[in-house]
């Protein structure tokens, strides 16, 4: 894990064209701007983590459904 320490106004790139904005600094929370392509998906870790879980649910439900027969 790469550490930096950034002031408000200062920026940080990943990549060409990702970059992460420090908009602002109140007390224990750090408001932070992300400017990323349209095709690049950004999320906060805990939505992340929730989407995944659905995810996991719903492949987990798909495998158990009863297999339907036809006459």
């Amino acid at each position: 894990m790469l550490i930096l320490s950034r002031k408000v106004n200062e920026k940080i790139m990943i990549g060409d064209d990702i970059s992460i904005s420090i908009i602002e600094i109140r007390g224990d929370q750090v408001r932070i701007g992300v400017d990323a392509p349209k095709h690049v998906k950004v999320f906060r870790r805990e939505v992340f983590d929730a989407i995944e879980a659905e995810n996991k649910a719903a492949l987990e439900s798909a495998a158990v459904l009863p297999e339907l027969k036809f006459k």
